[in-house]
C-alpha cells in the first residue's frame, strides 16, 4: 500500500531542495551556453548484434518523462530517486539468471530540449550515474525533447533535435548506420534473441520514418529475432490527459498508421510514455497464423509531475477499422484518479525466450506499487 503521507513528506522534502536557498546551495542557474555536454558513453561499448546471437535470457529496464519543474537550476530531484532504485536493482541482479543488460527512455527527458542548459544541469549528470555503472541507455524523443511541431524545418523542433543528437551522440547508433535513420532520432538495435525499435512519434504521420521502420521489420531474421519491442513517446490508448475522449494528432496516426504495421509483423511490446503514471492495455487480434497480441505499456514514472485517471478513450471506431483483424482492446491495468497512487516507477522486462515477463518497481513512497496485484505479470506467449 502507498503511503499518501510519506509521499507527502518527499514532496516536502523535494521543494525545500530545489526552494530558492536550495537553488543556491545546490548552484544558481548559468546562462545557457547553447552547448550540450554529451552523455558519457559506457566503459564496455554495446555488443554487436552478432555477438549477442546466442542469448535468450536476459532483462532490460524501461521507463520515461523524466522532466522535473526546476530544469536548468538543479539535477533532476525524482528522476534522481528513480535512477537510485535503478542502479540498485541492476546491482543486485547482476549475477542473476536474467540480469539487466541496457536501459531504454520513451522520451521528455527534460522540460525543454532546446535549451542545452536544461540538459547540462539537470538530465545529463542523472544519466551519466547509470553510463558510470556501464548500462547502455537509449532514449526516444518526447514531445518537451523536440516540441509539437509535425514540421521537420520548424526551428523549434530542429534547435531541439540538434541538442539530443548532441546529447546522445555516444550513445546510439552512428548516422550512417543502417540500424540508424538519417537525421532522425529513429534507431534500433538487437539484443540476444530480441529486436529494439525507437522512433519519433511526434512526427508519426511523416512517411520516410514510417517507410524505414517498415524495412527494419520486413528486414528481420524473425529466426533470430523471437521477440520486437518498439519505443516512442506517444501511446496509440491511454486514459490519462493526454488520453480519454482527448485524441491528439500522434494518438491518431499511432492508431492508423502504426498498429496495423505492429500487427502484420507481430511486434510484441510497445513502450510508451506521455502519460505521468502506469498503465497497461492488450490488442488481441487474429491472422492467417492464429491468435495474437500486442502488449502496450504506459511508464511516464520517472520523474515529471504525476497524473491520474482521466477517463477510457471511445475506441469503437478503431475496433470497427479494424474489423477484419478480429481486433479486441483490453485495459488490463488502469491507473489511479489520484495521481498520488500512480508513484513514480520504472518496468524490468525480463524475456526468456520467447516468454516475456514485466516486474514494475515503485521508487521511494510508491515502494509497495504493485498494479498487477503481485511483483510481476507475464505478458508473451
Amino acid at each position: 500500500m502507498i503511503s499518501r503521507r510519506s509521499g507527502a513528506i518527499v514532496a516536502l522534502l523535494g521543494a525545500a531542495l530545489l526552494s530558492p536557498v536550495g537553488q543556491r546551495a545546490a548552484g544558481a542557474q548559468t546562462p545557457d551556453t547553447n552547448l550540450v555536454v554529451p552523455i558519457t558513453p559506457p566503459r564496455t561499448p554495446t555488443p554487436a548484434e552478432d555477438a549477442t546471437r546466442d542469448i535468450t535470457k536476459f532483462s532490460f529496464i524501461a521507463y520515461g518523462d523524466t522532466r522535473g519543474a526546476f530544469d536548468g537550476t538543479v539535477v533532476q530531484y525524482e528522476h534522481s530517486l528513480v535512477v537510485a532504485t535503478m542502479l540498485r536493482t541492476i546491482r543486485a541482479r547482476a549475477t542473476s539468471a536474467d540480469p539487466i543488460k541496457f536501459v531504454v527512455q520513451s522520451g521528455d527527458a527534460v522540460l525543454d530540449g532546446r535549451s542545452a542548459n536544461q540538459l547540462n544541469v539537470s538530465y545529463v549528470p542523472v544519466i551519466n550515474q547509470l553510463t558510470a555503472a556501464d548500462m547502455p541507455y537509449f532514449l526516444a524523443v518526447g514531445n518537451h525533447d523536440v516540441r509539437t511541431s509535425t514540421s521537420l524545418t520548424d526551428s523549434n523542433r530542429v534547435k531541439g533535435l540538434k541538442n539530443y543528437f548532441a546529447a546522445n551522440a555516444k550513445l546510439i547508433p552512428p548516422e550512417g548506420s543502417p540500424r540508424r535513420l538519417n537525421g532522425y532520432p529513429t534507431y534500433a538495435f538487437g539484443y540476444g534473441n530480441t529486436f529494439v525499435l525507437l522512433f519519433d512519434s511526434i512526427i508519426a504521420n511523416d512517411t520516410t520514418q514510417l517507410n524505414w521502420i517498415r524495412r527494419q521489420l520486413e528486414g528481420l531474421d524473425r529466426r533470430r529475432y523471437v521477440n520486437v519491442v518498439v519505443v516512442c513517446h506517444h501511446p496509440a490508448f491511454s486514459s490519462g490527459p493526454h488520453g480519454g475522449s482527448n485524441v491528439e494528432l500522434q494518438t491518431t496516426a499511432m492508431r492508423t498508421l502504426y498498429m496495423p504495421l505492429f500487427r502484420k509483423h507481430h511486434v510484441a511490446l510497445l513502450l510508451t510514455g506521455h502519460e505521468h503514471l502506469f498503465e497497461h492495455w492488450v490488442e488481441r487480434y487474429t491472422d492467417a497464423t492464429g491468435p495474437h497480441r500486442i502488449d502496450e505499456i504506459v511508464s511516464g514514472g520517472g520523474g515529471a509531475p504525476l497524473y491520474g485517471y482521466a477517463g477510457e478513450p471511445d475506441l469503437r471506431q478503431y475496433i470497427s477499422d479494424n474489423a477484419a483483424s478480429q481486433v479486441r482492446l483490453e485495459h488490463l491495468v488502469k491507473p489511479a484518479v489520484d495521481p498520488g497512487g500512480n508513484p513514480h516507477h520504472f518496468v524490468v522486462v525480463h524475456v526468456d525466450g520467447p516468454k516475456i515477463t514485466l516486474e514494475v518497481i515503485g521508487v521511494y513512497w510508491g515502494a509497495g506499487f504493485q498494479p498487477y496485484h503481485s511483483a510481476t505479470v507475464q505478458i508473451v506467449p
